[in-house]
Parts: structure tokens; sequence; C-alpha cells
């Protein structure tokens, strides 16, 4: 698969924006062009769609509805039974009610919506997104942008194909403090920058075992729900949010709340494409349940001149350098702590406090901005930075999903000689000794050594990994593998 990076892509749309001037029009003319109804004056308001409200969805409405001069015209879910919340909130914001509609595809084929945002299962992301932006919208995506790696290439070649604004829904990105820290990280005022660790460090109890199939509840449109999965009878109590532990729909707490710490990784290591080659380990210890991801899970990445170890625990746990759901910088000079998404600190070797950074953003706001202005380098998390970090807890999951049952042993060294990550699967060991994992009579997961070819997204000389890259998809819900 072809990777463009961001540098490429700034260039080449200067260098369009140009020819464009010379020519007497502006980017937001080509773009508006096939799309009247375009609102290119900061006067005009925009009409926003938005699909999935169960849970993060509601935010979305907080964040357009009577904001930024939009209007949330239409709420669209497969279970017509959670939807109430949703409109309550737009009614309250805006004073009018959104339309309620069931089915995404009456909601695409509406005209008069200017931005389609989605807060949808995982599994739904990256189709959703495509469709909408072959449909003339401008699109805000929820994390992850795919449930796979070619999934979130698609909509970076979809995004500049039709010339419309895609946000990722990682807001950390829009935070000041972060912003500051992050700029402060990589003008060396901590040295070095030598292993960027992720924690995902979010208690997370068993959702139970069931007998079999379980109902489907008589206001979900199953067919619509399940959309480009396979068409799989519901193994769990709940059909709602416990589908991130399924691997048809969701991508574990990597793909969940930790692709927000390893976006912040990766923007830390200042990386503008995939690492070299990856390893992960883990198991979903401490409960037997309908949950097939990890629920304690290391990733190691190897970006050559620097490392990325990226941490999840479900079960409980005590904080790693003040951080439970965060990162930590480690650097030759010190290290940066980011404990919460708007806030860091930065330390001397000795742990004095050399900085603190804390300031909030509007995620949302910066997304609309853009959808007026047509400058898609002001975007703070554009698609082609959502893609490249989802694609990264693809790979993590990935090789372990192609690991082997591993017997917790010193002779076992899943790491290697690496010291950073052998300590960190140390700790692992002894947060499970504590949360009374009997490791003697207990197997990990011991994934495959995985490495990228240069400059590309797939693995070298391994087709079963290569195979994992993407999905089979369930007609007609099918994300075109060339867009």
């Amino acid at each position: 698969m072809h990777s463009i990076n961001r540098r490429d892509f700034l260039h080449n749309s200067a260098a369009l924006a140009a020819a464009l001037a010379s020519a007497g029009l502006t980017s937001s003319v080509l773009a508006a062009g096939k799309h009247d109804n375009k609102k290119d004056d900061a006067g005009d308001r925009l009409r926003v769609a938005v699909l999935g409200v169960h849970g993060r969805g509601k935010d979305h409405v907080h964040g357009f509805a009577g904001r930024h001069n939009c209007v949330v015209t239409t709420i669209c879910d497969a279970d017509s039974a959670v939807v109430g919340d949703a409109m309550r909130i737009a009614k309250k914001a805006q004073g009018t009610t959104p339309k309620y509609e069931q089915d995404l595809r009456r909601v695409l084929d509406n005209k008069d919506i200017d931005i389609i945002t989605i807060a949808m299962p995982n599994h739904w992301h990256a189709l959703a997104a495509i469709w909408a932006i072959q449909a003339g919208k401008d699109v805000y995506v929820e994390k992850p942008v795919s449930h796979n790696v070619s999934e979130g290439r698609r909509i970076v070649e979809a995004a500049r194909k039709h010339g419309q604004i895609c946000q990722t829904g990682t807001q950390c990105r829009s935070s000041e403090g972060l912003r500051e820290a992050i700029a402060f990280l990589q003008a060396g005022h901590l040295g070095k920058l030598q292993v960027a660790r992720g924690l995902c460090y979010k208690r997370r109890p068993s959702i139970g075992k069931t007998a079999g199939a379980q109902p489907i509840p008589k206001t979900v449109d199953y067919n619509l729900w399940t959309g480009p999965a396979a068409m799989e009878p519901l193994h769990r109590k709940h059909l709602h949010y416990d589908w991130h532990w399924i691997w048809n729909y969701g991508n574990g707490d990597l793909g969940n709340q930790g692709i927000h710490q390893m976006d912040i990784a990766r923007w830390g290591l200042n990386k503008e494409g995939l690492a070299h080659g990856v390893r992960s380990v883990g198991g979903r210890f401490g409960y037997v349940d309908d949950g097939q991801t990890a629920n304690t899970q290391i990733c190691v990445f190897d970006y050559g001149n620097a490392e990325l170890i990226f941490e999840v625990r479900g079960l409980p746990t005590k904080p790693y350098r003040g951080a439970m759901v965060g990162n930590v910088f480690h650097c030759t000079d010190g290290y940066l702590v980011v404990p919460s998404y708007d806030s860091a600190v930065a330390f001397s070797p000795k742990g004095e406090v050399i900085r603190r950074f804390h300031q909030g953003g509007d995620h949302f706001g910066n997304f609309v901005q853009v959808v007026r202005s047509r400058r898609v380098e002001d975007l703070h998390a554009d698609i082609l930075e959502g893609h490249l970090s989802s694609a990264l807890c693809h790979l993590g999951n990935i090789s372990y999903r192609l690991g082997t049952p591993t017997p917790f042993n010193k002779q076992s060294r899943a790491f290697g000689d690496d010291k950073a990550a052998g300590e960190t699967f140390e700790r692992m060991e002894e947060h499970l000794k504590q949360d009374a994992v009997p490791l003697d009579r207990t197997d990990y997961q011991l994934g495959r050594k995985l490495t990228l070819e240069p400059g590309q997204e797939s693995f070298v000389g391994d087709a079963l990994a290569n195979g994992m890259l993407t999905r089979h998809y369930r007609k007609p819900f099918v994300v075109p593998a060339k867009v």
C-alpha cells in the first residue's frame, strides 16, 4: 500500500493553491464546485447530521448544536431506543428538534446536510466516512478512524480525491496545553527522546458469560447495526458498548481508549509514518467471559532511532509516574508526563518539576473553522494523522492475534535484549501477581514479531499478517479496496 506523508500532502496542496490563484480561483471554490450547498461564508449556518448517539455521539451533539453557527438537523442510529437524550440535548441547545433516521444512507442522500459526524461502532467508521465524503459532505469521524489498516488509507484517499475536510476525533490534538508540551519536547528541552510510552490503565470488569445467542432488541435494525461486519448471532449480554471487546466490531482498549494515547505518543515522536516493526504480548486475565480482546497488553514499536511502548491494563493497578491514562516520554535530560487530555508536566532526571502545561481547546471548533476556510493544513487532527495512529493500534493487535500461548518464565524473554521493553514486561508480571493471577498456571500470548516494508503499509514476507490488514465485507456494505 502506498503511504503519503503529511509534508508531501501540504506541499502539493500549496502548489495546487498557487495554480488556482493564478487562474483566478480559490481552493474553496474548487471544493465547493460540485456541492452548491457548501457554506463558505462564516455568516451561513452549517447543517450537521450525527451518526451514532448511544455514547460519544451525544458529545458531538453538544459540540455542534447551537454552537459555531451550526444546527444539528438529523440524528441517525440503528437503535431507535437510544436517540432520546441526543434529541433533548439538541432541542435545548438550538431550540429545534432534529429529524430521526435509522438508515444512514437516507441521511447521505440529503443534499441539505453539510457535515456528517460519525460516532458509530468502530467497524462502521471507515465506510460511513467514505460514503459521506463521496456524497460531498465534510466529515468528523471518531477514533479509531478504521477497523483495520487498509480502511484508514481508503478514507485518506477519498478525502483527497473529493476535496472534503475530514477531522479525526482525537481531541487531545486541540488541547493548547498539550500542543505547547509537545512543542517543548520536540524542541529538545529534555534532550533526545528515547522512548515514547502510552498508558491505558483503565479498569474493565468482566462483561459476563452467556450460554448461547441472545435476543436482539426489537428497537434495533441488526442488519444496519452489523453493516460491513460478518453477520453473527449476539453472544454477549449487551449489544451496545461491549462490542469493543469483540474482534468482529472492536479493537480492544488499544483501539478504544488507547488510540488517544497512541496518537499523543506518535505526535511526540514526530513520526509521519508507521513503525519499522512491532511485537505485542498479553492476554485476557482475571476472569473468563464473552470478551475476546486483550485486557492486558504490551505493544513495542520500533522506529529505528526511538521506541514506542504501549501498555494496556484492565485490571486494578497503580499509576506509572503519576499517569493512569496518559503518556510518559523518556528523554536523555528528563521526562515529560501527560496525565490527562489537557495537561503535562516536564521533569528533570531527578524528578524535579521543570515546567507545567495546562489548557484545553475546542476540537469541534477547529473542524468547523476549517470547513469554512477549506485550509486543510489548519486541521489539528487531519484524517491522515488519524489513520497513522489508528494503524499502529491495528498493527499491535495483528501481532497479538498471530501469537502463541507461552508460559510466564525467565526463559521466554518476550522482547529479547530490549531493556525498556523487558522492564515493562516485568512490571506487567508484578501487576498480574498483585491481582491474584496465578502466573505459574497461566500462559500469555507471545505475539508474532512483524517487520513492515519500508515506506509501505504492509508486512515483509508474511501473507497471513498481510491478510489481516483488511477484512471480508458483507454486501452491500463494502469498503472499496481502491478509491
